[in-house]
């Protein structure tokens, strides 16, 4: 039997922290040798990290790559790694992965296919490597191969696809089959979305099968640069045979998934294979005579974390994303910690509880010493000693009342606040809403009432609570979390320069509907069957409200709007499957049949209308987190022109049914 012992890295890196990055590599080469891994992958462009944007453009950015490169090269004595960096080759860019071997780079295969949708914009930074063959490259006065390349290391024949070469129909392990490759590897930078392991698994197994190799996959994770959580899950696989999945959505920055493949098993599978193409291969493969260390027959249990078998998996999968998130994005961008307007509702209130799910769950995994090691930054930090303590710290909320606000929302959020051990604040904001609405209506020389201008002194009231927020925000150094949430972007049922203000706006992609029953199941449920919050009960009880008119008048979220199960649906069919009005409305008669057309006509004509008009208020939203397809972020998913006919001749055909 021929028994190698394989890893893949998980590693969380930042966009052109050349030091940080270049010491997670070495940590994770280190660790993979500690548990006597001789072939180690490690994610795509992970020296530079995956989102430098326009900054790939910049010639120091490729400078410094091969710079760290070369200091990574002897770290890798007596095993094979793999790392990923960009490459300029004939004033083109290639998003390229480099082998070493035992203290010496090898040659750099160059990805094929490159990732050009939703939030991917590789083709505006990288060319595709489409010839069959290879260029060459000088570093450090030697020569090396680049672009479509192989590798035999004493025997074991090593083949790449990177990231989403695995994802095309025409997937590069056809052709390293026909070179009868041992060992695919796959170092990639695949963003979290909900249940996408589930097709990771599935390529991975399929290509181990078809191609008859081990498959070793390597992913990103952590939020790198702002928008997009990666969430790790390094898969290890042989002959359609899962062999390890890698711990997914840790706040570790380094994570070591390692298995023992059999190659006398796998060149067996492609022996009992008829199918073949003679293909010309010879001067594609780079030659190298490490020798393997021999090991004994060992049994790898495949870890998976607990949570993954939980019945409640979508759930599970947005409380652990969110929380990393914000993790990494409060010690990356040196944030003293969260503040949050805390009405009481459910945007804020869920916010709040990941803020505080977030310390409990990293002390969990960490401990409490690393836990706090990582924001060390934040002032007075290591003073505290317990979790509480750190909550108090790190999170502030303020309830900003007006004579429109009611008891239920201030006991909801005094009550949660009191529960997560916010820091929390009571704000009496009547006599600055007053005072603004007596100064516009003297200079108008009229009177101001909720007849004549209902909209305005709405707004003002959500406007007012903005400066008071943000001062909190300045007084600690700390990241304002905007509250508003996916459903009220798609329709602008919000207030610019209130409640959309802030630094970072955490579920601007999630749905109101959604939302709320993820609240309800962290009431009653919660993460790993242990963290519940039970004060939620305040909130889940109440239906949700902006809470800005009078009190008679009974302002709810759906009143204003629409069921919100019901604007889920439109927006799904309208924005995400691109459909017509008319066509709208047809599935909803489907899902709604309880309802009347003429209902269902006029929700669909309120959607598209008010989708239209506030394009310009999604463009000026705080950056969002990635989360899945429905995602309404022009600046990387979902684009539509600031001004447009409005869908003035398909409402007109919708009306006209």
């Amino acid at each position: 039997m021929k028994l190698i012992k394989v890893g893949a890295g998980v590693l969380n890196q930042t966009p052109l922290d050349w030091e940080n990055n270049f010491q997670h590599i070495i940590t994770a080469i280190e660790k993979a040798r500690n548990e006597d891994v001789s072939i180690l992958c490690l994610p795509e462009l992970c020296i530079t990290g995956y989102g430098c944007e326009d900054a790939f453009y910049a010639v120091n950015t490729t400078e410094k790559s091969l710079e760290y490169l070369q200091k990574i090269v002897p770290y890798t004595k007596g095993m094979v790694v793999t790392v990923g960096l960009p490459l300029l080759i004939q004033n083109k860019l290639f998003n390229c992965a480099c082998l070493i071997s035992d203290g010496e780079i090898l040659g750099f295969p160059a990805k094929k296919f490159l990732a050009g949708n939703g939030i991917h914009y590789e083709p505006r930074w990288f060319t595709a490597w489409t010839q069959k063959g290879y260029s060459h490259i000088h570093i450090g006065g030697k020569e090396y191969k680049v672009g479509d390349v192989y590798f035999n290391i004493n025997g074991i024949k090593i083949g790449f696809e990177i990231c989403e070469d695995a994802w095309v129909a025409n997937r590069p392990g056809r052709d390293l089959y026909n070179y009868g490759i041992d060992i695919i590897l796959n170092p990639s930078a695949s963003h979290f979305a909900f249940d996408k392991l589930e097709v990771r698994k599935r390529f991975v197994l399929e290509g181990s099968r078809a191609f008859g190799v081990s498959y070793i996959y390597a992913n990103l994770m952590g939020n790198e640069s702002g928008r997009v959580i990666f969430d790790g899950g390094s898969i290890i696989a042989s002959n359609g045979t899962l062999l390890a999945i890698g711990e997914r959505l840790s706040f570790e920055d380094v994570i070591i998934t390692t298995a023992v493949i059999d190659v006398d098993l796998t060149r067996l599978a492609q022996i009992q294979t008829h199918t073949f193409d003679i293909v010309e291969s010879f001067g594609n493969c780079i030659d190298n005579d490490l020798v393997f260390p021999k090991i004994g027959l060992e049994k790898i249990t495949p870890f998976k974390t607990t949570w993954e078998h939980s019945e409640n998996i979508k759930e599970e999968e947005f409380a652990r994303a969110m929380m990393l998130g914000l993790y990494d994005y409060l010690r990356k961008s040196r944030s003293g910690g969260f503040v949050v307007s805390l009405s009481g509702g459910a945007d804020s209130s869920a916010i709040v509880c990941l803020c505080r799910m977030l310390i409990d769950l990293g002390i969990k995994e960490l401990g409490f010493e690393r836990f706090v090691g990582k924001i060390s930054y934040i002032k007075n930090i290591k003073d505290l000693k317990t979790a509480d303590e750190l909550a108090k710290h790190l999170i502030t909320t303020a309830y900003q009342g007006t004579e429109n606000s009611g008891d239920v929302t201030f006991t909801a959020a005094k009550e949660l606040a009191g529960a997560v051990c916010a820091e929390f604040h009571n704000l009496n904001i009547n006599n600055i809403v007053k005072e603004y609405t007596k100064i516009v209506a003297e200079s108008l020389g009229r009177e101001l009432s909720w007849e004549t201008d209902d909209i305005a002194l709405q707004n003002i009231q959500a406007r007012v609570r903005a400066p008071s927020i943000w001062f909190y925000a300045n007084l600690k150094n700390a990241l304002l979390l905007s509250t508003s949430n996916r459903s009220e972007a798609a329709v602008g049922y919000a207030t610019m320069d209130g409640d959309t203000s802030g630094g970072l706006s955490p579920i601007a992609g999630i749905d109101k509907d959604y939302l709320r029953s993820w609240l309800r199941w962290l009431q009653s449920k919660g993460v790993d069957n242990e963290y519940v919050i039970s004060a939620l009960s305040y909130v889940n009880n109440q239906q949700p409200t902006a809470e800005l008119r009078p009190k008679g008048a009974m302002q709810t979220d759906e009143t204003d709007l629409m069921p919100y199960n019901i604007l889920d649906d439109i927006e799904e069919a309208a924005i995400r499957d691109k459909r017509a009005p008319l066509e709208c409305l047809q599935i909803l008669e489907v899902k709604h049949p309880d309802r009347q057309r003429n209902q269902l006509k006029n929700y669909v004509e309120k959607f598209f209308l008010l989708w239209c008009r506030n394009q310009w208020k999604r463009e000026r939203y705080a950056p969002s987190f990635h989360l899945d397809d429905k995602n309404l972020d022009p600046k990387t998913w979902c684009r539509f022109p600031i001004l447009s006919g409005g869908f003035a001749k398909e409402l007109q055909e919708l009306r006209d049914f």
